[in-house]
């Protein structure tokens, strides 16, 4: 008679406790202190917030505004087929050149302004760590951080 093989596997060895590693601790994110300074705006009714179109828009040239060391001014294209400008106080917070290509979120329903000689048909839309009067009287740098969309999106896209 033949032996037949057994079809149930050996039974593996147990792990050493120095081959399994130990858990490590995640650690907690750091919490961020609000920015010193900023103060809550007042309340605004839902259908007011409702009226504001923001939109997705393509910096397509950007250069220092004539008339204020602190302006850039930017030419968009908004997905509507006619060029938008818009004036952003980014200056010294971005080089005009590296804004090229790069989308932005826009509040795109703005009345048209005149900022320093120049018309403003918009407002990109920007996080800072320090409210602009707060900036100035401290002295402390202030950190401005454009908003943009995580992936590729064509100009013009809402935003919701």
């Amino acid at each position: 008679m033949s032996q037949v093989p057994s079809t149930t596997p050996a039974p593996l060895p147990a792990p050493s406790p120095q081959a399994v590693p130990a858990p490590q601790a995640v650690p907690a994110p750091q919490a961020v202190p609000a920015p010193q300074g900023a103060t809550a705006k007042p309340m605004i009714a839902f259908d007011d917030f409702a009226k504001v179109d923001l939109r997705v828009a393509r910096i397509v040239q950007a250069e220092n505004h004539p008339s204020a060391d602190k302006l850039l001014k930017l030419q968009l294209d908004d997905g509507s087929g006619t060029p938008r400008q818009i004036c952003a106080g980014i200056r010294g917070h971005y080089d005009p050149a590296a804004l090229v290509g790069r989308l932005i979120i826009v509040v795109a329903n703005l009345e048209p302004r005149k900022i320093r000689g120049e018309e403003s048909r918009g407002m990109l839309l920007a996080a800072s760590d320090l409210p602009k009067d707060a900036a100035a009287s401290t002295g402390v740098e202030r950190k401005v951080i454009l908003l943009r969309p995580d992936v590729e999106i064509a100009p013009g896209s809402i935003v919701t």
